[in-house]
């Protein structure tokens, strides 16, 4: 990393207090709290990170309602209004609201936006959100999974329609749970490549299954690559075998990662087996790739990831592959049992879908 280089991280302290589920442990939407983002700066602070003259903090985007409504109808708006207001309410019934949920969930669309645009303009060379609550199962009319406001579709309709940004974007979700809210707002356009790793449920059958390639337009550029619950880091990482050459056909302009950690062994959400390890050989490979096809324009935007020991390092391992610094991960994930071996599952996966893919990219033919 140059010394001209910096890491812009976007970060409030309202993420760290505010939209608390009135709930307790174990129940679902428990897991979505301010300790997730508490726990992370409390870590940063004990390794003194704003110190590092190659990291600066950023604030979120102030911005009004009418930027909320190049995503979300009006009803749904004044819906998540009015029941911030009243202090208490059920959006879907994996959706809480609290008396700051609105004014929280708006500017977690205002630090995704900061992100992006910091990074479109070459004022950092890449970014990293830390916003809650997440935003990619939520959709135009509704909230849902823990999500209030689509974070990532909102931003990137704000570059579109405010600042005339209409070259080619990348969103690469690795959350352990398929962004049904995110893929439908581009699932008919070219312009935005969508590629998504998750855990699937192949015996109740799910949806974010390979034959969900787009429509129009965007056929073949809605890319699902779910894997078997149990996966590990030796497994993960297959899915470059078909996001790379698609990424150097495609040729985008920037790329969004919706950085989703719920894969992660401590997970009390998601099934999967992965350590830090992945997250930073994944961090490292797509900033690589982002280097070569889009002079590093990355941002990354934080979606799920429930394990208040596990998070934290977690974050700090992809920090660790933006300033291209060695990661040596916590000693207790050396201790992590062994898993069964998923990968003759994953392979199949990758050869249908290459299959399936090969009438769209010549990469793949």
């Amino acid at each position: 990393m140059t010394e001209d280089q910096k890491i812009g991280i976007i970060i409030d302290v309202d993420f760290a207090r505010k939209h608390n589920p009135p709930y307790q442990h174990p129940i679902f939407l428990s897991y979505e709290n301010p300790l997730r983002i508490k726990a992370i700066l409390e870590y940063f602070k004990k390794i003194n990170l704003w110190e590092d003259h190659r990291i600066t903090k950023l604030q979120p985007k102030l911005m009004n309602e009418e930027i909320l409504n190049l995503a979300h109808t009006k009803y749904y708006i004044d819906t998540v209004v009015r029941l911030s207001d009243f202090g208490s309410g059920i959006l879907d019934e994996e959706v809480f609201i609290t008396k700051d949920t609105f004014s929280l969930a708006k500017k977690a669309v205002g630090g995704t936006i900061q992100a992006l645009e910091k990074v479109i303009n070459k004022e950092v060379s890449q970014s990293l959100a830390l916003v809650r609550p997440p935003g990619h199962h939520a959709l135009r009319e509704k909230g849902s999974g823990l999500c209030i406001f689509n974070n990532i579709a909102n931003s990137i309709l704000y570059l579109r329609k405010k600042l005339g940004y209409n070259k080619k974007i990348a969103i690469i979700d690795i959350d352990d749970h398929f962004g049904d809210g995110l893929v439908q707002y581009f699932y008919d356009d070219p312009n935005v490549l969508y590629f998504s790793v998750h855990e699937f449920d192949f015996l109740e059958n799910d949806i974010g299954f390979i034959n969900e390639l787009g429509e129009g337009e965007g056929l073949g550029k809605n890319i699902n690559f779910p894997v078997p619950e149990g996966i590990t880091d030796k497994e993960f990482l297959v899915f470059f075998n078909i996001l790379e050459p698609i990424l150097k056909e495609y040729t985008p302009d920037l790329i969004i990662v919706a950085m989703g950690f719920d894969m992660y062994f401590n997970d009390p959400i998601g099934n999967c087996f992965l350590t830090t390890i992945s997250y930073n050989k994944f961090a490292k490979k797509i900033l690589s790739i982002a280097e070569d096809l889009c002079e590093g324009k990355l941002a990354f935007i934080l979606e799920g990831g429930y394990s208040l020991i596990g998070l934290p390092f977690c974050v700090q391992a992809v920090l660790s592959s933006l300033l291209k610094e060695e990661y040596e991960p916590p000693l207790f994930e050396k201790f992590l049992f062994s898993s069964e071996s998923k990968m003759e599952e994953v392979l199949e996966i990758k050869l249908k879908l290459e299959s399936l893919l090969g009438n769209y990219w010549n990469c793949l033919k």
